[in-house]
């Protein structure tokens, strides 16, 4: 049985990941990480957490917190970054603007490549800086 929560690809295998892949599974590793984090920060209604929830998870809200990380990431992490937000993206959501919505994918894909390298690490160092002062 694999442990899809414990997962470390090669790195070969991990480039051959297309930019809207790596920011797909991010957007999930950044949901299960907000949901936790308000959890375990008291908020304990549904309605509340999924409010809450939603104010972080959006591309505006992902935009900033990508600000907040951009001076820690490493040549190799902004590298990433750039191709995640360079990603051909068709649609983008009302809410938000296209370099917003840019913004918010590559952090996503960021993610998504930290975490399919086993990087738990790295991406709670960085999930910590931008929940700072939320």
């Amino acid at each position: 049985m694999t442990d899809y929560f414990s997962v470390c690809l090669p790195p070969d295998e991990v480039r051959a990941i297309s930019s809207i892949g790596l920011a797909h599974l991010g957007d999930a590793v950044y949901e299960l990480l907000v949901r936790t984090y308000l959890c375990a920060h008291g908020k304990a209604t549904g309605k509340g957490l999924h409010r809450a929830t939603i104010e972080l998870v959006c591309a505006p809200a992902q935009a900033r917190m990508a600000e907040k990380i951009l001076p820690l990431l490493t040549e190799e992490e902004l590298a990433v970054f750039r191709r995640g937000r360079n990603a051909n993206v068709h649609t983008v959501p009302q809410h938000a603007s296209r370099a917003q919505y840019q913004q918010a994918t590559a952090l996503e894909a960021l993610l998504g490549w930290l975490y399919l390298q086993g990087r738990r690490q790295r991406v709670a160092e960085l999930f910590d800086r931008m929940m700072e002062e939320e």
